[in-house]
Formats: structure tokens, C-alpha cells, sequence
């Protein structure tokens, strides 16, 4: 996750969006899902893929990490891409994107989706939403 610039971090943090950034990261798939972002943006028919979920229950954890600050979204025709939050993340946001970066990013759990991300990316966009249309 790239470093975040002193901008995002000279505004003050809220307990709500404390706590927002607290609650999204409390779920291990959201967790898996920054560290699978460190990696570059996906689209979530990847995501969803890579966490084996059914989609409904992916576009919820999405919609989680985006409220949170911690993932920005953009639309390209009927392909929904994430990526880390940039510059402009809150200070909370910014703050546990770094911390997740430093816990996680050398260990066997980091490599083992790293494996998992290169197949993922392989595959064909239209191929991943053929089963959910």
C-alpha cells in the first residue's frame, strides 16, 4: 500500500470514521481484500473470485472498505474497479492502510494470496462474470 502523503494526515480524525475504519477491518475478508489491492486495482468480478464469496456478498464488503475511505471505486462500462484509497483518504483510513501494510505485508498469508492473485488476473473479465451475469 503506497505511503500516504502529510495531507490526509493534518485533518483530525472522528470517532465515527475511527470506528467505520475500525469495523471494516474486523472482517478477514476485507483484510484479504486490502492486501489483495497492495497488488494494483481489481475489478470485482476478480474479487470476488479471489474470496470465493457469492457476489452480493462481496459488493457488501466493497461497499464497506469504500465507506470507510479505506478503497476508491470507478466504473468502466459494466466493470466495477477498486484501488486503495489515495491521498485524499481520511486520516483513520490512511493510518490502517499503513498498519495493515506493515502486519501483514511479508508473512505466509501475504504470499499465499499473492499466489492466488496471479490466477486471478489471468483470467478473462467476461469469463469470471459468466455464472452471475
Amino acid at each position: 500500500m503506497a505511503n500516504r502523503g502529510s495531507e490526509s494526515s493534518d485533518k483530525p480524525t472522528t470517532l465515527p470514521g475511527f470506528l467505520l475504519v475500525a469495523k471494516a477491518l474486523g472482517d478477514e475478508s476485507r483484510v484479504r481484500v486490502l492486501m489483495a489491492l497492495e497488488g494494483g486495482e481489481l475489478c470485482l468480478c476478480q474479487v470476488v473470485d479471489l474470496l470465493r464469496l457469492a457476489p452480493s456478498t462481496v459488493s457488501r464488503h466493497m461497499n464497506q472498505l469504500q465507506t470507510a475511505g479505506l478503497v476508491e471505486r470507478r466504473k468502466e462500462g459494466k466493470w466495477h474497479y477498486f484501488r486503495l484509497a489515495g491521498d485524499a483518504a481520511p486520516p483513520a483510513a490512511s493510518a490502517a492502510l499503513d498498519w495493515v501494510r506493515r502486519c501483514l505485508a511479508d508473512g505466509r498469508d501475504a504470499h499465499h494470496l499473492h499466489l492466488q492473485l496471479c490466477c486471478v488476473r489471468d483470467k478473462d473479465l467476461a469469463e469470471l462474470t459468466a455464472c452471475y451475469g
